[in-house]
């Protein structure tokens, strides 16, 4: 059956927006407990707004933390640094709420503790990984192209282009931005780009005219046109407001865990609800997601599948997943379920071995919570090493 056209519309949302400087936040607090303690248990979350950033949840670590110091090290980082902004590193008021872990989860979680006597599930829940053939990361197009969108901005923002005498020719810009990207699908493969929606914060004496000029040259022109999907006829939304002076935590307040599909595969695919920033990898909300990610993005490396869809559910407490299902959308010659149950062969889905083989206790989550969470090849979950594995399965 031939697959009907259609567009499909993802987005993205950076460093400088207010949820995902609650999620850096997070991040980071969790990067700093693994830091000199490995075996940390954190569910750190964030909620900022006007002039401050509010910081709770649960941290058992035997190490100590200054909050005050991590915390305004990424607001700086991120490029709120001036009063004016409404969000300043050195003058914002920092509170924390954050205790320690409940020992009902801990008795789950723990080996020692556990009736199982094996690390245990943090959670119940289920979790999804998605992969496909669309671009180079095996991600959705729309989502992956939204986020290098951002991507560039930033590093124009922080960076340059440099005019002639070395100063920086963009200095209009702020830290918070959004964007949007719509591709048009012909018989299930992208064919073009049909829209493109930047919003960008902008000091206020800029003109829109020369926001949108200084963003189809130095953005969206490097970004995607080597793509070869733009054309005469798409439509380019920039500032469609015509002002965005105002913005970050002084225009919205932010929140970690707010912004799941944009961590994860732009609403191509299905998500289990959970968010991942500020959890330590005990939390399968996390570790069972990039698992999942790293299954699927295996499955089609491999060249099983063109796109596929996995699912890992956990009951809290319980090692072993109470279901694997794999989804190759009819793009498979082998059964569904002959490669789903080739997945528990090939990979140990325990919590523990999730663990393990991810190399997960290090502090490596900072730098995933902006752009995705998936994409990136600095990523273990990213890794196409179990590709021999699978086929030997096969056979």
């Amino acid at each position: 059956m031939r697959e009907r056209n259609f567009l499909f519309t993802s987005e993205s949302v950076s460093e400088g927006h207010p949820d995902k400087i609650c999620d850096q936040i997070s991040d980071a607090v969790l990067d700093a407990c693994l830091h000199d303690d490995p075996s940390s248990h954190v569910a750190c979350e964030t909620f900022t707004t006007t002039g401050m950033v509010l910081i709770g949840g649960e941290i058992t670590t035997e190490t100590y933390v200054s909050l005050q110091d991590v915390v305004r090290d990424v607001v700086k980082r991120i490029g709120y640094d001036r009063a004016e902004y409404g969000l300043d590193y050195e003058s914002m008021a920092i509170l924390d709420t954050i205790h320690s872990q409940s020992a009902d989860i801990a008795q789950g979680v723990n080996a020692a503790q556990n009736t199982y006597k094996e690390q245990g599930a943090g959670d119940q829940g289920m979790m999804f990984g998605y992969a496909c053939r669309e671009t180079d990361e095996l991600m959705p197009a729309p989502v992956m192209y939204a986020h290098k969108l951002l991507m560039k901005a930033a590093e124009v923002r922080k960076t340059g282009p440099k005019s002639t005498n070395g100063n920086c020719g963009l200095g209009w810009m702020r830290p918070d931005s959004k964007s949007q990207v719509t591709v048009e699908y012909e018989g299930g493969i992208p064919k073009r780009i049909d829209a493109i929606v930047i919003s960008h914060q902008h000091n206020p004496d800029i003109t829109i005219d020369q926001i949108e000029q200084d963003l189809k040259k130095h953005v969206i022109q490097p970004v995607l046109g080597p793509t070869g999907l733009l054309d005469e006829s798409t439509k380019y939304y920039i500032n469609p407001t015509g002002r965005f002076v105002t913005g970050g935590p002084h225009g919205d307040s932010g929140l970690t865990g707010r912004k799941i599909i944009v961590d994860t595969y732009g609403g191509m695919g299905r998500h289990g609800g959970g968010a991942f920033s500020g959890k330590d990898p005990s939390k399968v909300d996390r570790s069972a997601a990039y698992m999942a990610r790293y299954i699927a993005k295996n499955l089609v490396a491999s060249g099983l599948c063109s796109r596929c869809e996995v699912e890992l559910a956990y009951a809290i407490g319980i090692p072993r997943p109470v279901s694997v299902m794999v989804d190759t959308f009819g793009t498979a010659e082998l059964p569904d379920e002959h490669i789903e149950a080739i997945v528990p062969r090939v990979f140990d889905l325990t919590p523990g071995g999730i663990i393990r083989s991810l190399d997960l206790l290090k502090p490596i989550y900072a730098q995933t919570a902006a752009y995705g969470h998936f994409g990136r090849d600095s990523f273990t979950w990213e890794q196409t090493d179990r590709v021999d594995q699978i086929l030997k399965e096969v056979k």
